[in-house]
């Protein structure tokens, strides 16, 4: 997948238009537009570590070197390490909470 299709489905996962993301990382809408359709080749490794911070995934994964195939396994990763960095008393209680959402009846 190419930077442009993994910056495709993140913003479009988050719901985020291509003016609020120019805006976020400084750059215009039609650059965005650009890297998106792959018209705007090389982009700077700025704006790449900027798109990866403003949509919580790893600078590896916008750049297709980390190994994940989807945007769900990079999503996953970024919990993980996101989770080593909390506190015992942190990770017990979000670990209480997924136990909640596990066991919590399907509604039908």
């Amino acid at each position: 997948m190419s930077i442009g299709a993994r910056l495709a489905e993140l913003r479009l996962r988050k719901g985020k238009s291509l003016q609020e993301v120019a805006d976020a990382v400084g750059v215009s809408k039609t650059h965005i537009w650009q890297m998106e359709k792959g018209r705007s080749e090389n982009p700077s490794t700025d704006l790449l570590r900027n798109l990866s911070e403003y949509f919580g995934v790893s600078f590896d994964f916008m750049l297709g070197t980390d190994g994940s195939t989807s945007l769900v396994d990079a999503e996953a990763q970024q919990f993980f390490r996101d989770f080593k960095s909390l506190s015992d008393k942190e990770r017990e209680a979000l670990m209480q909470t997924l136990e909640l959402f596990k066991n919590k009846p399907n509604p039908k």
